[in-house]
Formats: C-alpha cells, sequence, structure tokens
C-alpha cells in the first residue's frame, strides 16, 4: 500500500502518457538506443508525458529524447539488489519496492506503450499490457513493437498462437510491429489520441496537491489533457481494475 501512495502521489499530475518499455542493458551505442532516443522525442512532440521504468539502456534512451525536445519525462524505478540507478533525464522519478506495482503505474497513466528490444522484464510487460487489452480490464490502447529483427521470432510464436486457436485471430492487431518512428507515431496518433478524447492545451493549469501530490515543471511545450472528467474517470477506473490482477 505504501507504494501505491507514494506513487500516486509523485505521479498524479504527469498528464497523459505513452510508456516504453525496453532493456537496462542497451548500450548507448547501440542502434536500438538510438532508435528509442527518437522515438521519446517524437512523443514529446506529439504531446504526450514520456515514461519509462526510469532506469538506463532503453529507459534512458527515450526519457533523454522527451528532455532533448522540451518534453515531459517521468520514471517508476524499482529496487534491485543490483542497484538501477534513476537516470538523469527525469523530471519526476518514484522508487518502488514491489514490480507488481510498479507494473500498474506504468499502465494507469499511459494511453499507449512501446515495446522496444529487451529481455525478461519487458517479455512481461509486454504481455502484460496485451493480456490488460485484451480481457478488456484497460481500454484498446495502442502496442507498438519496435526492433523487429530483435523481435521476429516472437511476433512469429504470436501468429502460431493464433494459428493453434490458442488466442483469437482478432488478437493480433493489438500489436503494430514497425522500426519507423513516423509510422509508430503515426499509429499512436490515431488509435490512442481521437479515440479517448484528448486535446492539446497550450497551457499547463496550476495543480494544488491537497494530499501530498506533486506537479511537473510548467516550462514545457503543449500537452494533450483529458476533454473531460468522465474520460479520465473511465481511464483510471479501468486501469484500478489493472493493478487488481
Amino acid at each position: 500500500m505504501r507504494d501505491f501512495l507514494r506513487g500516486f502521489r509523485v505521479l498524479h499530475f504527469v498528464g497523459p502518457c505513452v510508456t516504453v518499455f525496453g532493456s537496462a542493458r542497451i548500450k548507448v551505442d547501440d542502434p536500438h538506443y538510438e532508435l528509442a532516443r527518437k522515438m521519446g522525442a517524437a512523443i514529446a512532440r506529439l504531446g504526450f508525458t514520456v515514461m519509462t521504468g526510469g532506469g538506463p539502456g532503453v529507459m534512458e534512451a527515450a526519457n533523454r529524447g522527451a528532455k532533448e525536445v522540451g518534453g515531459r519525462s517521468v520514471g517508476c524505478n524499482v529496487e534491485l539488489a543490483s542497484e538501477q540507478a534513476a537516470n538523469p533525464y527525469l523530471d519526476r522519478c518514484v522508487r518502488m519496492h514491489y514490480f507488481f506495482v510498479r507494473k500498474a503505474l506504468l499502465v494507469k497513466y499511459s494511453y499507449a506503450f512501446v515495446v522496444m528490444p529487451g529481455g525478461a522484464g519487458t517479455l512481461d510487460e509486454l504481455f502484460e499490457a496485451v493480456t490488460l487489452v485484451q480481457t478488456g480490464k484497460i481500454k484498446n490502447f495502442p502496442i507498438v513493437i519496435m526492433g523487429t529483427d530483435y523481435w521476429r521470432e516472437l511476433i512469429g510464436f504470436i501468429d502460431k498462437m493464433a494459428q493453434h486457436g490458442t488466442i483469437s485471430a482478432s488478437d493480433l492487431t493489438l500489436i503494430y510491429a514497425t522500426d519507423s518512428v513516423e509510422e509508430a507515431i503515426a499509429h499512436i496518433e490515431n488509435k490512442a489520441i481521437e479515440p479517448f478524447g484528448l486535446k492539446r492545451v497550450a497551457r499547463i493549469r496550476k495543480h494544488f496537491p491537497w494530499l501530498g501530490e506533486r506537479g511537473l515543471p510548467t516550462q514545457h511545450a503543449q500537452q494533450y489533457r483529458r476533454t473531460s472528467a468522465r474520460d479520465r474517470g473511465e481511464h483510471q477506473e479501468n486501469a484500478s481494475d489493472a493493478s487488481e490482477k
């Protein structure tokens, strides 16, 4: 419960996010680092806050890209036996003890998910997002896989599951695979902005932290906001379902 309270207070005012998943082990000279950096910048230019696990590698690259273009950048880090330090490109970072709380928060504030190359943790996050959308626990938020050479066998295995009937053929539409930043952004724009009533605002309104919530710096570029309390309630209700899963 302490993890949830801390997370809600730190992230309450982050605004609509796109979460980028990926390996902490990707180095700066890896092409996937640069791809994540460009994607983070493009997400920020689109008007979303970039959210990651807050660590190094792909997470750092996406947060860095957002900061470099004046966007908003947040992270949900986790305590590990071998310390995973927060990357230096974050406006806000909250550190969790439990992985399941971290995953719930990464889902709760996001209207799209971008999956870059990663290991077991990234696979967990990918299939968590797919399962939540598939079962209707969250809305039909877009899930974009990038680094298609890396994910080729996994994408083929997902096709195999559909062929064997262990998932529905329609479930294949839940995942969009591309290596193009432009195509990924167009997909997110088409599936996450208009369908959920998001609208650009020129100024971030002043927030009043009655319960200890923390706002973000206001010097950022235009951001999206939800158009009504009803939209906000629907998203948060479904994200709460995700945290209970």
